[in-house]
C-alpha cells in the first residue's frame, strides 16, 4: 500500500556509507524527531534517519495509536517498515480516549529504554503537539472529572461552535489553534481555563528540551507541492479501501471516542455511510481538512527556531541531517 509520501527505499548500497557515518562521532544516543506538515515526506526521512543511525522509530501520531485506524491515518504498513521497530503504533481500541499525558509518559520510557541498549529513538508523527510534550519541560495542568463531564453534556447540547465561541472569548490564541471541530480539544482548554484560572495557551511546554541531545528535523516543501501531494494520498487512501475500514470500525453501532473521530477523514466518510454526504463531498472536504491542518502544523514548527530544515526533494537531505543530528551529539 503507496501513499504520496515519498516512502521509497533507498539503495542498501547509498545507506551503507551513511550508517557509518551516522553511528561514528556520537558520544551518547541523541533523540532525533523528523518533524512537518502532513504528507510532506516525514516518514521516509525517520526510516533513513533510523537505518542510518541505529534507531527505532517512535510514532508521534495520535490518531496511528488507535488500531484498525490504517488506512486513513497513513499507517505505515508492516512490510514497508525496511524491518525497523517501530513504537506506540496500535495502543488503543477507537472506543477509548487518548491522552497527551499519558503519551508523554509511554514515549519517554521508551526513549530511555533505547538509549541505555545504545539504541538511537527516531520520532516521526503528524501530532505537532504530542511531538512537543515529549522533547520539551511540559507538565501537565490537573483535570477534573465533574468539570469535563459538564462540558462535555455542554458540547453535545450546545455544539461545537458555541464552545468554541466561549473559548474564543477566553482564550483567542488557543482558539486559533483548535479547529471548531475539534470538540474534544475545546473542552479541555475551557477546563484547563476553569481550573488554573489561565489562557490554555499559557500551559503549552515552554521551548527548551526536556534532554539538551534532542534535534529536530523539519522537512520543507513548498505549499503547491504539498497540496498536490495531499489530494493524490487522499484520493490513494479512497481506492486502498478507506470507506470500508471506516465501515469496519463502526460495524454493530460501535461509537469512537472524541479522540478517534476527531482524525480526518474518518467524520467525513462515517458521512457519507450514513447517507448525509456523497462520496465526492467525503473526499473533497477530506482534502480540504487535511490542508488545513498541514497548514497549521507549518506554522507550529516555522515558529520553532530549533528546527533544522531540510528540502522533501534534496538528494542529500538525509547526509544534511546526520550532520545536525552529529553537531547536538558531539
Amino acid at each position: 500500500m503507496q501513499y504520496a509520501s515519498n516512502r521509497g527505499t533507498r539503495d542498501p548500497d547509498d545507506l551503507h556509507g551513511l550508517v557509518e557515518q551516522g553511528s561514528s562521532a556520537l558520544s551518547e544516543a541523541p533523540i532525533v524527531a523528523v518533524v512537518g506538515a502532513t504528507a510532506a515526506g516525514k516518514t521516509s526521512l525517520s526510516l533513513d534517519l533510523a537505518e542510518a543511525l541505529d534507531g527505532e522509530v517512535i510514532n508521534t501520531d495520535a490518531m496511528q495509536v488507535y488500531r484498525g485506524m490504517d488506512v486513513g491515518t497513513a499507517k505505515l504498513p508492516l512490510d514497508e517498515r525496511r524491518g525497523i521497530t517501530h513504537h506506540l503504533l496500535d495502543l488503543l481500541d477507537v472506543t477509548e480516549p487518548a491522552s497527551v499525558a499519558e503519551f508523554q509518559g509511554l514515549a519517554r520510557g521508551v526513549i530511555a529504554t533505547l538509549r541505555e541498549a545504545g539504541k538511537v529513538p527516531v520520532l516521526v508523527g503528524g501530532s505537532a503537539l504530542y511531538t512537543r510534550a515529549i522533547l520539551d519541560r511540559f507538565d501537565f495542568p490537573g483535570t477534573s472529572s465533574a468539570v469535563r463531564e459538564r462540558l462535555e453534556g455542554e458540547l453535545e447540547t450546545a455544539g461545537e461552535k458555541a464552545l468554541h465561541d466561549r473559548l474564543r472569548e477566553l482564550d483567542p490564541a488557543s482558539a486559533d489553534r483548535i479547529e471548531v471541530d475539534n470538540g474534544r480539544r475545546v473542552v479541555r482548554a475551557l477546563e484547563v481555563i476553569e481550573l488554573t484560572g489561565q489562557p490554555f495557551s499559557a500551559t503549552l511546554p515552554e521551548q527548551v528540551y526536556h534532554d539538551p541531545a534532542s534535534i529536530q528535523i523539519g522537512v520543507d516543501i513548498s505549499r503547491e507541492q504539498l497540496d498536490s501531494r495531499i489530494r493524490q494520498r487522499v484520493a490513494e487512501m479512497f481506492e486502498a479501501g478507506f470507506v470500508d475500514e471506516v465501515a469496519g470500525l463502526l460495524e454493530g453501532d460501535r461509537t469512537l471516542s472524541r479522540t478517534a473521530m476527531a482524525a480526518i477523514g474518518y467524520r467525513e466518510v462515517a458521512a457519507h455511510l450514513t447517507g448525509s454526504m456523497t462520496l465526492s463531498e467525503a473526499k473533497e472536504r477530506t482534502v480540504i481538512r487535511t490542508r488545513q491542518f498541514a497548514r497549521r502544523q507549518d506554522a507550529w514548527f516555522r515558529k520553532d527556531s530549533r528546527v533544522v530544515w531540510v528540502a522533501f526533494d534534496d538528494p542529500g537531505r538525509v547526509e544534511k541531517a546526520l550532520e545536525a543530528v552529529r553537531a547536538v551529539s558531539a
